[in-house]
């Protein structure tokens, strides 16, 4: 995966470490740091960053480089040449919406954590057979939500899921209650006024409250 450094080593899994993952989507990296800095100190140390725009990178690398407490991941791979490039940049594990054998392929040799993502039972059974029993659910709401994966649990015990997708805070602890439910991803902790106005102090006290979930 060519000459790959990272701050701090990777944790075995990313879904014990809290009960929810946020998904960061930035425009400007110089926010980045406070952000993730306001975030762990609310509790939610791992922290997904979306390869959705330019700026992803450089706040990936940021946060591995000056807030060794978080769990910096980058999140939307589409591409093994995506894979390498947030490992470059200091991503301790990968979130992919989907997933293809090349992709998954590159994501296994990574060396860090991943959620390859599913919506489907042939495509958890799919994964399971490649020995991955960690992934993400997603879209999750819109594709069955709390009930969908409930159903899954009594057949496919061994998978277990990060919903993603449509989940807010008043829906999060019933996705939790889940037996193979080990966390779930969500924006609500970082509202666009408050990201706008750098409102830290914000996102701190909604982390913490989302932290609170695990309670």
């Amino acid at each position: 995966m060519g000459d790959v450094t990272r701050a701090a080593p990777s944790p075995a899994s990313v879904l014990g470490l809290a009960p929810v993952i946020p998904v960061v989507v930035l425009d400007d990296a110089a926010d980045a740091v406070p952000l993730a800095r306001a975030l762990v100190a609310g509790g939610l140390p791992a922290i997904e960053v979306t390869l959705r725009t330019p700026a992803a990178l450089d706040a990936i690398r940021a946060v591995a480089d000056e807030v060794p407490e978080a769990v910096i991941g980058a999140g939307t791979l589409l591409t093994p040449g995506q894979v390498e490039t947030a490992l470059t940049a200091g991503s301790r594990f990968l979130v992919s919406p989907g997933w293809s054998p090349r992709l998954l392929g590159a994501m296994r040799d990574s060396g860090v954590p991943f959620l390859p993502g599913v919506s489907t039972a042939s495509e958890v059974v799919t994964l399971l057979a490649e020995g991955v029993t960690e992934m993400k659910f997603f879209p999750a709401e819109a594709a069955g939500g709390t009930a969908y994966l409930a159903a899954l649990a009594a057949p496919l015990p061994q998978a277990r899921f990060c919903p993603t997708g449509g989940i807010g805070l008043a829906s999060a602890p019933s996705y939790l209650a889940l037996p193979n439910v080990g966390c779930v991803g969500g924006t609500w902790m970082l509202p666009a006024e408050a990201l706008a106005t750098k409102d830290w102090d914000r996102v701190r006290r909604l982390a913490r409250e989302a932290a609170a979930l695990a309670a």
